[in-house]
């Protein structure tokens, strides 16, 4: 990967919709080679795809929680129940698991405060082997993530 690998890259994070065209004058190219070195970053899996970055609020969204979670067992079967179910919660918008404790960090977005409470009373509470489950709630997003 050469500096222009890396500029493709950079104005494509801050607008996935340019057109080849207009990549390729922001990048110093022409077309052609531009569109080349863009199906090659593609097909390396350097570029993993194109998403539309949506307003939380707009969706009903707004209200976002960071949850620390601690499991009782750490047995595979525990582990991918968990694991599953809640990576297809729509509410999880982020659940990565942790060296350390806690055991995962997960990032929920729901409409309010009775909706993450419905979330966590009938969905994460019914989960089995949970032992602790740590809430907090973001007062002001900073800097999101691209």
């Amino acid at each position: 990967m050469d500096a222009i690998d890396r500029a493709i890259i950079s104005e494509l994070q801050r607008d996935g919709r340019l057109t080849n065209v207009e990549l390729a004058n922001r990048v110093g190219l022409t077309t052609g080679p531009c569109l080349r070195r863009v199906q090659r970053l593609e097909a390396e899996g350097v570029i993993r795809g194109y998403r539309a970055v949506i307003d939380p609020a707009a969706v009903g969204r707004s209200f976002e929680v960071l949850v620390d979670l601690t499991l009782d067992a750490q047995d595979a079967e525990t582990v991918e129940r968990f694991e599953q179910s809640l990576a297809r919660a729509e509410e999880v918008i982020e659940l990565r698991r942790l060296f350390g404790s806690p055991d995962y960090f997960v990032r929920v977005a729901v409409a309010d405060l009775a909706a993450y409470e419905t979330f966590l009373s009938q969905h994460v509470m019914t989960i089995p082997r949970v032992r602790s489950i740590s809430s907090r709630f973001t007062m002001k997003n900073l800097k999101p993530a691209p």
